[in-house]
């Protein structure tokens, strides 16, 4: 090998450790440096609601452990389009996260035909704060104590039991119609514009059936108002303790649940993302916030990035097929 080859080499070589050594710096000068303003928190739904609430309380227990400044901003409308659109157009400076969930990040994919972001590929997830299942409930007076009891009725009678829920191509309308397929029977969807309607019907006995998360029907049911038969999470739920899961009462391995994360614009600096996720999963360990999420109905799940990536992935494929069957479309 000549001496010019090997200089050649040489040089190369240093540029390269030269390279390597002023990106770690910066990467490095960057986490030491962020963040340098208020963090912008948009949650895509109206204030008050379940989604700002998760968002809030996990928000304010990281700010009390750091000196960060979160801001929240709510941008509803179109299924939580326009909230999740806006982060996956902003800069992924660090400054600008988005709390997403089932709904806007697995179902509205193949919901609507022209959605303005793919979760895919615009987005950073970066931690998954929780889940909530949905819960069938019945009035109190209902011939349906059980589970059971509600599928062996629809199954002798197709198309005649009524369910309702808040809304065409949401996860209790989707999950309902993932457990009709899985269990073989047939039940007559009856959608609502909100939960308050299809409340007043099932308690009022003009629907057999309300299907709706558990944070929406839990105050009903302590009251005795609703009859819950069965949660569509894998394991109980500790404000329901008494109430079986979907699996329990005969569907084998089913769950279908509403999870909700926190998100980044596509490109987001490792050292964000990685600071973010440690700070979140710390403040998912407190027993104070534990305790408000868990009386909302909602279970602490936490993890690393990469386990909601994949449960992004995992929910894309499973409820685009159920989408798919149902024919739900929301344009």
């Amino acid at each position: 090998m000549t001496h010019s080859v090997q200089a050649r080499r040489f040089v190369t070589q240093c540029t390269l450790a030269t390279l390597l050594l002023g990106t770690t710096l910066t990467l490095n000068a960057f986490a030491q440096n962020w963040p340098a303003k208020p963090i912008r928190v948009v949650v895509p739904f109206p204030a008050g609601g379940g989604t700002d609430l998760i968002a809030r309380e996990v928000g304010n227990k990281v700010v009390s452990n750091t000196k960060w400044n979160f801001i929240y901003d709510n941008k509803p409308g179109s299924g939580g389009n326009i909230g999740v659109d806006a982060i996956a157009k902003a800069v992924p400076d660090g400054l600008n996260l988005v709390i997403g969930q089932t709904s806007n990040l697995a179902i509205n994919p193949s919901l609507y035909s022209k959605l303005p972001y793919d979760p895919s590929k615009d987005l950073t997830p970066i931690v998954n704060i929780g889940s909530s299942p949905v819960v069938f409930v019945v009035a109190t007076n209902s011939p349906y104590k059980t589970f059971g009891e509600l599928l062996a009725a629809a199954k002798a009678q197709p198309d005649v039991i009524n369910y309702a829920s808040s809304g065409s191509g949401t996860v209790a309308h989707l999950a309902t119609e993932l457990m009709q397929k899985e269990a073989g029977v047939r039940m007559t969807h009856i959608p609502y514009k909100g939960a308050a309607q299809g409340l007043t019907d099932v308690i009022g006995g003009n629907v057999q059936v309300y299907v709706s998360s558990v944070p929406t029907l839990i105050g009903h049911i302590k009251s005795g108002k609703l009859r819950a038969l069965a949660v569509t999470s894998a394991k109980r739920t500790d404000d329901l303790p008494n109430v079986p899961t979907v699996a329990e009462s005969g569907l084998k391995g089913f769950e279908a649940t509403t999870w909700f994360g926190l998100l980044g614009p596509a490109k987001l600096p490792a050292e964000v993302v990685s600071a973010v996720n440690a700070e979140v999963n710390k403040a998912l360990r407190a027993e104070d916030l534990r305790k408000k999420l868990g009386d909302q109905g909602l279970d602490i799940t936490g993890g690393t990035p990469e386990q909601f990536a994949k449960l992004m992935r995992d929910d894309l494929v499973k409820w685009s097929k159920v989408v798919k069957e149902s024919g739900a479309r929301a344009d």
